[in-house]
């Protein structure tokens, strides 16, 4: 017991550091841009260049799980990101630290199925899945929203090269711990490598989030914006006629056929490029707008972390029992919804940390709930052999969604010629998409939550 309760807690950890990553460098922007020679459009791609390289490998990623093993996958990317947080640490130019951050992405799209995978296989479809979820998400929610506020006191008190310098003893720790904790990978399943599908899948995700990423900066007619998408879309395309002809896939194309996946990754894209959208407006409100430091736009993030955490660990298990995936990921949707339309009602010329308050904490304790939801979803009644691929397609829709949704609402909130008014109509156009996306996950299969006296039953799922 013991040693699960270490296990889980390692997995946790490794998910609050991919998680951590993803907008840490938010408020350390305008110190890199200033320190490296950015100017204002490129400085983004510290941003974009992590999930560039984490929307490419996730799908490759969730197969290398499934082929490799997932104890091997979590060691490599582990390495990986490593040695990335330290070399974008010790940049000295723009292009270093944008090779750097996407090595960093191309880490975390093998962290991430390897540690979904381990929480699948290590605990039964129910209750207990429920449970270490909650915990696996507590740490995903508590890294999205700690990011802002450690970014704040690294940049302030140690200089924005520490957000990056931060990750290299996490990992080296979790390095350390993996083969003490972790479950040896079992004998490598039966098939070939889709090598094939591998650069396909890789090539066009690259792209297609490489265009999202390009569109604001070169222009959405460019050849990095259109081209970019165009190639990607076709490559992705032709991805799916590979498919359908090999005999052992990178991407089983039942499970995609599947209602219920395909609406998680639809309901997931939602939520990651709103999730997105909103820490820009908010990011943007307090500094440029209130003149906020770094240290202080970090702190303002402190309701949405401590509440994301509890709703996370504590509220989603219980909801999950007795409402089931479907009407708990429906609910908390619609919510974290509500709760950004509050926070940018909030947002006014003279508010603050009080006006925003209300909004954080409605949306940190929806948003806590819907992001466990979403990942349990995806992992509902997917056979063990396929965990790693199941979470590697609602991963890749998770970051496509994120690259899209950045994209459209910076081009919304810089559209305006007053930056409050274009925050206030893209935080609207956020609330609305979230509400949206709520309302699509009624589309997921209907079931009854399956009793906890009844195991057998547990792998049917648990949606309603």
């Amino acid at each position: 017991m013991k040693r699960n309760r270490l296990r889980l807690g390692l997995l946790a950890l490794t998910q609050l550091i991919v998680a951590l990553d993803y907008n840490i460098v938010y408020v350390a922007l305008p110190g890199i841009e200033h320190a490296l020679g950015f100017n204002p459009s490129s400085v983004q791609w510290v941003v974009s260049a992590y999930s560039v390289g984490l929307g490419a490998l996730m799908l490759f990623g969730g197969r290398a799980v499934d082929r490799l093993g997932p104890r091997r996958m979590f060691m490599t990317g582990l390495a990986l990101y490593g040695v990335a947080s330290l070399a974008g640490g010790l940049a000295s130019g723009p292009g270093t630290l944008v090779a750097a951050r996407a090595v960093q992405g191309a880490g975390g799209a093998l962290l991430t199925p390897a540690t979904l995978t381990l929480v699948y296989r290590g605990f039964a479809e129910g209750p207990a899945r429920n449970r270490a979820l909650g915990v696996w998400g507590m740490a995903g929610s508590a890294g999205l929203a700690t990011g802002s506020l450690l970014g704040g006191v690294l940049a302030n008190y140690f200089g924005w090269e520490w957000v990056f310098f931060v990750n290299v003893p996490l990992a080296l720790g979790c390095a350390i711990a993996a083969p003490r904790l972790l479950p040896a990978d079992p004998d490598r399943t039966p098939g070939g490598f889709d090598v094939p599908g591998a650069v396909l899948a890789t090539a066009g995700s690259a792209l297609l989030v490489f265009g999202l990423a390009s569109g604001s900066d070169a222009g959405w007619l460019s050849l990095r914006g259109a081209g970019a998408l165009a190639a990607g879309a076709v490559l992705l395309a032709l991805l799916l006629v590979v498919e359908a002809r090999t005999r052992d896939p990178l991407i089983p194309l039942r499970l995609t056929r599947g209602r219920d996946l395909a609406t998680t990754m639809i309901v997931i894209a939602v939520f990651q490029g709103t999730l997105g959208g909103g820490y820009y407006i908010l990011t943007s409100y307090l500094q440029p707008v209130r003149g906020y430091s770094s240290l202080e736009a970090g702190l303002t993030f402190l309701p949405l972390t401590l509440v994301c955490m509890l709703a996370a660990l504590r509220v989603t298990p219980v909801l999950l029992g007795r409402w089931g995936i479907r009407t708990t990921l429906a609910v908390s949707m619609v919510g974290t919804g509500a709760g950004i339309a509050v926070l940018v009602a909030g947002t006014t010329a003279h508010g603050g940390f009080w006006t925003l308050l209300p909004g954080s904490v409605v949306w940190g304790l929806c948003g806590g709930v819907a992001f466990v939801a979403l990942f349990a979803s995806a992992g509902s009644g997917v056979a063990p052999h396929e965990q790693g691929v199941a979470s590697g397609l609602a991963s890749t829709a998770k970051e496509l969604g994120g690259a899209l949704g950045l994209a459209v609402f910076v081009a919304i909130a810089t559209g305006s010629p007053h930056l409050l008014h274009g925050l206030h109509v893209a935080g609207w156009t956020v609330a609305a998409v979230t509400v949206a996306g709520g309302l699509a996950a009624l589309a997921l299969t209907p079931f009854r939550p399956a009793p906890e006296t009844e195991p057998s039953r547990t792998l049917e799922g648990a949606r309603q």
